[in-house]
């Protein structure tokens, strides 16, 4: 389905509590909630799309900025006639997720804020900007080996090669401006996000990999702490796609959590 540009699926039992899937830099709904989205709609009505510009949803005409993108969730909530649910967004897409919950008060049921970065040293945070800024030139092609490598277990990567290729081919096709554009929302967009005042009140979980060396451990430990309400999941292991290479772990994690918070 599709609106205003962005596509989008909603499945699942019409009279659920409803779950939003927002995916990350460069991927699709499709690549990033498949493992998982059969557990999920047995108990909710779970809504994904691509982001702008990515997957079948049409690059944008705008600026891209974390609220750009933030208003682009909402207004698919707003069309759909959805007044709250449950935001689930992995990296980018936990961003996404902390910024309309920061913006829209109570449309946010929960968070899910899997394998998403936050504060980073002074040097570390004027590296990721510079090389955002830097990617337009060579496009997703230039670093996507890099980031397979980082992204997946070298064991997942000799036994899985396929899928690893269709992410590799995913990520290949983004549109080198947009990809860039969105490559530097992640990287600048979470100084938005250190510290709220105040606080999101929202109960959240928030996971990441034990091995995601962009989303660290650390990281999703400082983003709980700032927060009202929040668990910390850490699973051993993995890297930063750890939510396609074992969806199975992720998918019990996010159930046991929104089973607790959404009655």
């Amino acid at each position: 389905m599709m609106w205003n540009g962005t596509a989008y699926d909603l499945n699942g039992r019409e009279d659920a509590p409803v779950v939003v899937l927002i995916h990350g830099l460069g991927l699709n709904r499709q690549i990033t909630w498949g493992g998982m989205l059969p557990a999920l709609t047995k108990g909710y009505r779970v809504l994904s799309y691509d982001l702008l510009g990515h997957g079948q949803s049409a690059v944008p005409k705008g600026e891209v900025t974390l609220t750009a993108l933030s208003d682009q969730l909402i207004g698919l909530m707003d069309h759909l006639g959805v007044d709250k649910a449950a935001l689930v967004g992995f990296s980018l897409g936990g961003m996404i997720n902390r910024r309309a919950a920061l913006d829209h008060p109570g449309r946010a049921s929960a968070l899910a804020i899997l394998n998403s970065p936050h504060e980073r040293e002074a040097e570390a945070q004027a590296m990721y900007e510079k090389a955002a800024r830097d990617s337009a030139a060579g496009g997703p092609e230039a670093t996507v080996d890099a980031a397979l490598k980082r992204w997946f277990t070298e064991e997942f990567q000799s036994i899985n090669p396929v899928v690893v290729a269709q992410v590799r081919d995913i990520v290949v096709a983004n549109d080198p401006a947009n990809y860039a554009a969105h490559r530097y929302v992640l990287a600048a967009g979470v100084t938005e996000l250190i510290r709220p005042d105040p606080p999101i009140d929202a109960p959240a979980l928030v996971m990441t990999c034990e091995h995601d060396s962009g989303s660290t451990p650390a990281m999703s430990w400082a983003i709980a702490h700032e927060m009202a309400e929040a668990q910390v999941e850490i699973v051993p292991d993995l890297r930063h796609l750890g939510l396609v290479e074992r969806p199975e772990v992720f998918a019990r994690a996010v159930l046991g959590f929104l089973e607790g918070v959404l009655v």
